[in-house]
């Protein structure tokens, strides 16, 4: 007769409950650490809207133009350029050109150019250089302009007049969610604060953004 096999000893209740309840906390230490990384992200966003808003005051407090429509940005600014296009549109008292332009003459391009030079906002002035333009907490392009982002308000949920605008591209939608109901009304169809179609310089309606849109990207524009 064979002798008797040792009975292996198994984990007690107690002993799968504390790694259980070990289990847990780490979970919920990661999620709560994607929490925070999610908080700062949208802050970060948020602080770009204000942030570039407040450069245009200013900017016009001090030189009575607007960054990028100032026709004296060479006697202003030391190493200013007056912007040529669009044609006959400067000192307007609009930010003209599209908000993400590429064209080195247009007005909301060197809207960039004229608020370095004049200490308010950090970042090279040199419009030639790969980082002249501004990028985002998701590295999407920031721009301005005083054109119109939407249609007309036939077409649009809400009419959307402002003396600018400021928008943020390669936005996801959580956070666009997020930062409509942090400083505006929660609908990114209404108010100061508006999602539209990423990287479009103009849509008939800006989008309704739902939980089932959290994984797109978004331009976030917000009306000043």
């Amino acid at each position: 007769m064979s002798p008797l096999k040792k009975m292996q000893p198994g984990f007690t209740l107690v002993e799968i409950a504390i790694v259980l309840v070990i289990i847990g906390l780490l979970l919920g230490g990661v999620l709560k650490g994607q929490e925070l990384v999610n908080s700062a992200k949208v802050k970060s966003l948020i602080n770009d809207f204000r942030s570039i808003s407040s450069f245009v005051h200013a900017y016009q407090d001090r030189f009575r133009a607007l960054p990028g429509d100032d026709r004296s940005a060479a006697t202003h600014l030391n190493g200013g350029t007056r912007a040529t296009t669009p044609d006959e549109a400067q000192g307007n008292a609009r930010i003209n050109g599209n908000w993400n332009s590429t064209i080195t003459t247009d007005e909301s391009f060197l809207f960039w150019q004229h608020v370095r030079l004049a200490g308010l906002a950090t970042g090279t002035p040199d419009v030639d250089s790969d980082d002249y333009l501004p990028r985002n907490a998701e590295g999407g392009r920031i721009g301005i302009t005083g054109e119109a982002i939407l249609g007309s308000s036939s077409l649009s949920t809400a009419p959307y007049p402002a003396s600018f605008y400021v928008c943020s591209q390669g936005i996801q939608g959580r956070h666009a969610r997020q930062i409509d109901t942090t400083i505006d009304d929660g609908n990114t169809q209404t108010g100061s604060v508006r999602a539209i179609t990423d990287g479009a310089v103009k849509v008939d309606n800006a989008d309704n953004v739902t939980a089932a849109d959290d994984a797109k990207s978004y331009t976030v524009c917000m009306a000043f």
